[in-house]
């Protein structure tokens, strides 16, 4: 699937507060009320990942803390055991996605499963589930993602409630869309 944005790297940038809270609270940098953060998590069904950050905070610090983890759980016990070691590492909490480079990878994605694709269909499954934890405009377009894979390309419709940079970022797909069934 050539054009998708890196898996490994969208994860890191919807978790990157979660992340940073945590490494401050395992260094004792921050004041994050970690357990309203992990409870929520918990309800998000993150269950391994809330274990292995207990786990983190306890002091592991090994490999052994990703044993038994999916892959998106994985990725982000590993940045912060990373963000530990070196904080340097850690993503940037602040960075803004361009939608220039979000919009074509989602697009081609939506693309792909409309056309019956399951790794595409699965992914975007997955990628609604990260957009509608983070919340805002992107558990918007997180909620939307079925419209769009099932052909709703009214942008009324599917930006109800979004920021106009949210709506930007939906436009950018749309527009991206239009391109792909054109050919």
């Amino acid at each position: 699937m050539n054009g998708i944005p890196d898996r490994h790297a969208q994860i890191l940038a919807v978790h990157a507060s979660f992340i940073h809270a945590v490494v401050q609270a395992a260094t004792g940098a921050g004041h994050t009320p970690l357990d309203e953060l992990l409870a929520e998590a918990r309800q998000q069904g993150w269950h391994g990942l809330v274990a292995a950050v207990r786990r983190i905070l306890g002091g592991e610090r090994g490999p052994e803390v990703l044993a038994g983890l999916d892959e998106e759980d994985r990725i982000i016990a590993g940045a912060i055991l990373a963000g530990i070691q070196d904080p340097a590492s850690l993503p940037d909490p602040g960075a803004e996605a361009d939608p220039r480079h979000a919009a074509p990878g989602l697009a081609h994605m939506i693309q792909l499963a409309r056309h019956g694709d399951a790794r595409a269909l699965k992914a975007l499954a997955d990628m609604a589930e990260q957009m509608v934890a983070a919340g805002g405009d992107m558990a918007s377009l997180g909620g939307s993602m079925r419209d769009l894979i099932n052909g709703e390309r009214d942008p009324e419709k599917l930006a109800r409630g979004m920021s106009r940079r949210g709506r930007g970022l939906l436009l950018s797909v749309l527009e991206e869309l239009q391109r792909l069934e054109a050919h």
